[in-house]
Order: structure tokens, then C-alpha cells, then sequence
């Protein structure tokens, strides 16, 4: 069993910067693919980026949405990956959620986007961009 928690979500301005954390717990590697997703309100959960590794190359994703703007990366030591969001618009208000998945990935094509990929989510946590 694996237990995911998100921490760092928030209120802040048009602009401003943001980090994510998504702490893993139980049997988990560091090759698993932790991705993050957001849903806002009457829409639909979509992918925002993911990161990989396969013990030799780190491989990251991201939406074209946030490409620019935010940055994936992860602590192995810790369990834990992060988000760093910059440049906040208002269109990023929404639950921020962190997934885990199983899906072995050895290049960067094998990347999980899409939520039937990812086999552990978090709870969520909250990002409010005012204008």
C-alpha cells in the first residue's frame, strides 16, 4: 500500500510563485512515475506534469498549459516530489492532486499522462490564484 500527501497549497496573487510537496509512504521506488493532476471546479481532473527516472535518466512531462511555469522535480532521499509553480494565473485555481504509478517507463514516450495510468493519489490540496 502506498500513501501519498500533498502539503503547500494556497492563496496567493496573479504572479507570484508556489511549491508543492507530495510526501510517498510504503512500498514504493524511485523509478515509480509521480505525476501531479488539478481539477477545478465543474471540469474534468487533467495532468499537469510528471517525473520519471530509470536509474540513469531523469524524464519530465508537462502540460502545454503550465510548460513554462512550472517545474517537477523529486527527492528520492525523501520520497518526495515537488511543484514548483511560477508566474500564477488564475486559470491554475484548483485542487492539486499527486499520483503515483506503476507503469515502467524507459524512455520519455513511456510517460504517464493520463489518470487511468496512475495507481495512488493523494488528497488534494488547495491553490487559489486571485487576479
Amino acid at each position: 500500500q502506498v500513501v501519498l500527501v500533498e502539503s503547500g497549497g494556497g492563496l496567493v496573487q496573479t504572479g507570484n510563485s508556489l511549491t508543492l510537496s507530495c510526501a510517498a509512504s510504503g512500498r514504493t521506488s524511485s523509478t515509480d512515475p509521480m505525476g501531479w493532476f488539478r481539477q477545478s471546479l465543474g471540469k474534468e481532473r487533467e495532468f499537469v506534469a510528471v517525473f520519471s527516472s530509470d536509474g540513469r535518466l531523469n524524464y519530465v512531462k508537462y502540460a502545454d498549459s503550465v510548460k513554462g511555469r512550472f517545474t517537477i522535480s523529486r527527492d528520492n532521499a525523501k520520497a518526495t516530489v515537488y511543484l514548483q509553480m511560477n508566474s500564477l494565473k488564475p486559470d491554475d485555481t484548483a485542487v492539486y492532486y499527486c499520483a503515483l504509478s506503476r507503469a515502467p517507463v524507459t524512455r520519455w514516450s513511456d510517460l504517464p499522462n493520463q489518470r487511468y495510468q496512475y495507481d495512488y493519489w493523494g488528497q488534494g490540496t488547495q491553490v487559489t490564484v486571485s487576479s
